[in-house]
């Protein structure tokens, strides 16, 4: 079993998984959930909008960038940042390839197909 992710906290944050593909989804919310995690998901940016609203408990943002709606997860990202500083950024892609410094608020970025052992390594090193 994987270690627990280090916090200050007893709890780890909560983790909102943003994915369009249903089964990239549910590997990415297992994966998170296995890791000790309490895990929120939303298959668009636009629900995970509706989501962060309404759950004061988001800590971590994970969010593919090409997804259906009125704004993909590198919009997503960057209007987190602003609103919530607080919470951390990690933004997944198959098809783009990014640097963390591309992305806002000391985000990470973590290329697609991933695995477990870096997604957890993705959440720990945002800031």
């Amino acid at each position: 079993m994987p270690a627990m992710p280090e916090s200050s906290a007893a709890e780890p944050p909560a983790v909102l998984v943003v994915e369009d593909e249903s089964i990239l989804r549910m590997v990415a919310v297992d994966m998170l959930e296995d890791a000790g995690f309490a895990v929120m998901e939303a298959p668009t940016a636009d629900a995970a909008w509706t989501i962060l609203e309404r759950e004061a408990g988001v800590g971590v943002l994970f969010t593919d960038i090409d997804m259906p709606g009125t704004i993909d997860g590198l919009t997503l990202a960057g209007r987190v940042a602003e609103r919530w500083p607080r919470i951390r950024l990690v933004v997944t892609s198959g098809r783009f390839a990014l640097h963390d410094e591309d992305l806002p608020d000391s985000g990470r970025f973590l290329p697609k197909p991933y695995k477990q052992a870096h997604l957890l390594k993705a959440i720990a090193g945002a800031a």
